[in-house]
């Protein structure tokens, strides 16, 4: 594999498992320096053990806490000189059907996604704006589109397609890029308690899931990883603002 983030430092929110982990592995294998955030802090332990041949930066904070997140970026900039590449991925669910769901629900996941993407985002444009440069990626969902029991969710990751949007206008003329990745079904943590929480195993939902992905398989947390990676190269200069759905096929 080449070494095209070379020289780049790349901030991942909710690096310590799933996809986030995946995307902090791919930018450090292809020579990145990685800096990851994350509330897990044994998670966060597991992965700098599993990363601990790259060039890493580890840090327990929550996007949720301005001040955390902002601590966390000046320690990433005066240690590795830049901060090139933002992926905002950290993320919660609390699923439930719309009578059902609490006002705590619903707070949790919106100040998860949106406020902590937005913390991020608002954090990390004054060093890129200096540097005139930057990259800025969002983990939206395919539950965007709306899914059953996840009002919340579903309304989070719709409202994280359009602060990327709103970003991409404000921050292209300084150089800066911000888009999103919409992964569809994906084997993490999060999806097994998906099952847990509908009464089925991880099987059975694998299975069921199957059936509307018309590539006939479900996806893996590097299939997020290479997509993230396209919207932060370099040559991606000119793709501002998109949203890439990554589900093994359409989606409206």
């Amino acid at each position: 594999m080449g070494k095209r983030f070379a020289g780049k430092v790349a901030f991942v929110t909710g690096g310590s498992r799933g996809i986030g982990k995946a995307i902090a592995r791919h930018f450090a294998e292809e020579g990145a320096k990685v800096a990851i955030i994350d509330v897990n802090e044994e998670a966060l332990k597991e992965a700098s053990v599993e990363l601990e041949k790259y060039d890493l930066y580890t840090k327990v904070a929550n996007v949720v806490e301005s001040q955390e997140v902002e601590e966390a970026l000046r320690e990433v900039n005066e240690l590795y000189g830049s901060v090139d590449i933002i992926v905002n991925n950290a993320g919660v669910i609390r699923d439930n059907l719309v009578f059902k769901m609490t006002d705590n629900d619903w707070q949790t996941v919106m100040d998860v996604h949106l406020k902590g993407s937005f913390n991020v985002a608002k954090a990390a444009q004054s060093y890129m704006v200096k540097q005139k440069y930057g990259r800025i990626i969002n983990i939206s969902s395919t539950s965007a589109l709306g899914n059953r029991g996840q009002a919340n969710y579903a309304t989070a990751k719709a409202g994280l397609q359009g602060l990327t949007k709103t970003l991409a206008i404000e921050l292209g003329p300084l150089g800066i890029t911000t888009n999103a990745v919409a992964p569809g079904f994906i084997e993490t943590e999060m999806t097994k308690e998906t099952a847990k929480r509908i009464g089925i195993t991880f099987e059975q939902l694998v299975e069921h899931s199957l059936q509307t992905i018309p590539v006939g398989r479900s996806g893996r947390p590097e299939d997020i990883a290479n997509a993230v990676a396209f919207f932060a190269d370099e040559s991606s200069s000119f793709v501002n603002g998109q949203v890439l759905y990554v589900a093994g096929g359409p989606k409206d």
